[in-house]
């Protein structure tokens, strides 16, 4: 992050603990190591559950958490599930919007730029075909996703914009990341 030495509190982020952060990380970058980690269990048709509770940062695990955060998810009737939570590409945009504000809102504050609002609109297109292996050509996830923000700030919709190109979240939906799948088998009952 680039910033300017401005102490005090900018769009509800702690700029002196942000200075000393980006400070300790500068002098220790094996402290920038992170390891985020969720779990996930079936529960029946579309409807599973995830927890996701301890994580890796700052060369040290988190200890703070003591109770998990639960995320349902399912798919909607059309799509044979019970609506009982969003379905997981919906998580996807979901996880982008939320990342994408608060890598703005941050890198903003870092920079002096006051935020007054940060709204979102995200739409992804999706040809179930993919999914359902009707076609080897469709891709299975989103084709496009499309983000609208409407901020209430005297910075241009330009230096907004670049400061989005920090979020984490859009740089591992935007570019390909290895994913290694291990599957352990038991007997059913």
């Amino acid at each position: 992050m680039s910033q300017t030495t401005l102490g005090g509190v900018i769009n509800g982020v702690d700029v002196d603990r942000l200075e000393a952060t980006i400070q300790t990380v500068q002098k220790s970058p094996s402290l920038a190591t992170c390891q985020f980690r969720a779990a996930n269990r079936w529960i029946d048709g579309g409807h599973n559950r995830s927890t996701i509770q301890s994580f890796y940062g700052a060369g040290q695990e988190d200890t703070l958490r003591t109770k998990p955060f639960v995320l349902e998810a399912d798919e909607p009737p059309v799509l044979l599930g019970k609506d009982l939570g969003a379905n997981p590409v919906e998580y996807v945009l979901h996880a982008l919007a939320a990342c994408l504000t608060t890598s703005l809102v941050y890198h903003a504050a870092a920079r002096g730029i006051r935020i007054g609002s940060v709204e979102s609109r995200l739409e992804g297109d999706l040809d179930l075909q993919g999914f359902l292996g009707l076609s080897d050509t469709i891709r299975r996830g989103y084709k496009e996703i499309r983000v609208n923000f409407t901020i209430q700030s005297d910075a241009s919709a330009e230096q907004l914009q670049e400061l989005t190109k920090f979020s984490p979240v859009h740089d591992i939906v935007s570019n390909p990341v290895p994913v290694s799948i291990s599957i352990v088998t038991r007997p059913t009952a």
